[in-house]
């Protein structure tokens, strides 16, 4: 259960009448949601809604390998000297993770190496070749995991370790509490995965935020028979619920039948697996391709599903100023639309960015939002850092 983190001001006995229509397409539910503990940090006057708008109903912005520095210029020449097809993919970077939160970033992905003993990542080969001078980070050395997109190739990283990026999202969800839940998406870099990773993987997690500031899949399931069940019944929990708390999504979908041996339905683990509807666990779903998988995605909205897709890729949208695939994306109703671009990047010239329309920076999602609601239900900035007393 999520635990009550602070006392919760009465909502207005005139406002039932609204509030009782936001499930999925504003029809009314017959059964009711598992018992979830509410943990608000603002006032019931600034956020009307929380107490029945869920999770699932409203959209907000990500950043794809959010910690992403462009490459090393003499990697970077290197590569488009000898592979300009991938020298352009990865010629690309990302706002420090602060900087994206104050921009209105919502969701982030984390690409994770194992490195048990230390410095298995501290002097990467291809640009130590061409000339580059590694920084000598002595948390490079350290045991355990490491942020970075290709492990001898593309290493230039906002924030070196899993926990430093953790620290960071920490940092700022403490000093704004009034944030919607934030996503923050892990894939894991190993070619294998197995239950001793998972432990040092979730171990890392808890050491930076507790379960109380998380949302997990035991916190969705409730007392349903199963996490797919629940979710389908009732979607995922309300803002009420969780405002102001963290959940983590793994985007590896080769390993979630490993991270699902001796955890059916996802039962004590503190990390949504990639998953479809009519499966145990099918909560959350990574469907990159707004216009390929448009049919998919309307499947796992219908089944009330957290749905991840991409507003552009590869740098190929950016580099045409094209916003095709972010406008599908966005009016799809997947709930995180993930990009390359949460701000123009000055090399290409030509303005690209991606912004949640009319978003502050959350939206009531265009598909599953009920009537009525409007941005400032989901995320105000007038009340990000507000606090009941």
């Amino acid at each position: 259960m999520l635990r009550v983190m602070r006392p919760r001001l009465s909502v207005l006995v005139v406002l039932v009448a609204l509030l009782s229509a936001c499930s999925s397409g504003g029809s009314a539910k017959k059964s009711e949601p598992p018992a979830l503990s509410a943990a608000p940090t603002t006032t019931a006057a600034a956020y009307p809604l929380d107490d029945t708008l869920r999770m699932d109903q409203i959209q907000v912005l990500a950043s794809h390998n959010s910690y992403h520095g462009r490459p090393y210029p003499q990697v970077l020449a290197a590569l488009y000297k000898s592979t300009a097809a991938l020298a352009r993919t990865l010629d690309y970077t990302h706002a420090p993770l602060p900087q994206q939160f104050a921009i209105g970033v919502r969701q982030i992905e984390l690409d994770v190496w194992s490195d048990p003993a230390g410095g298995k990542y501290a002097k990467p080969s291809f640009p130590i070749a061409q000339g580059v001078r590694i920084p000598d980070n002595p948390v490079m050395n350290e045991p355990g995991f490491k942020i970075i997109h290709q492990a001898d190739v593309d290493t230039n990283s906002t924030c070196l370790t899993f926990v430093l990026c953790l620290k960071l999202v920490k940092t700022w969800s403490d000093a704004n509490p009034g944030h919607v839940p934030f996503g923050i998406q892990i894939e894991m870099k190993d070619d294998t995965a197995n239950e001793p990773l998972f432990t040092e993987l979730e171990k890392e997690i808890l050491s930076v935020f507790s379960r109380t500031d998380m949302v997990t899949p035991d916190d969705v399931r409730g007392d349903a028979a199963t996490l797919g069940a629940a979710v389908r019944a009732h979607g995922w929990p309300t803002l009420g619920q969780t405002r102001g708390k963290v959940y983590f999504l793994l985007d590896n979908e080769g390993f979630r039948a490993a991270y699902l041996v001796g955890h059916p339905s996802l039962r004590g683990r503190l990390i949504f697996a990639p998953s479809s509807p009519g499966q145990d666990d099918a909560a959350f779903a990574k469907l990159n391709n707004p216009v390929g998988d448009a049919t998919k995605i309307k499947a796992a909205l219908a089944a009330h599903m957290i749905v991840r897709t991409r507003a552009d890729a590869d740098t190929g949208e950016a580099r045409l100023n094209d916003h095709s695939h972010e406008k599908v994306a966005l009016s799809g109703g997947a709930q995180i639309v993930s990009t390359d671009y949460e701000q123009p990047d000055p090399k290409l010239g030509n303005g690209y960015t991606t912004r949640i329309p009319g978003g502050t920076p959350a939206r009531c999602n265009p598909v599953t939002a009920p009537p009525g609601c409007k941005s400032t239900d989901d995320e105000n900035p007038a009340q990000l850092t507000t606090k009941v007393p």
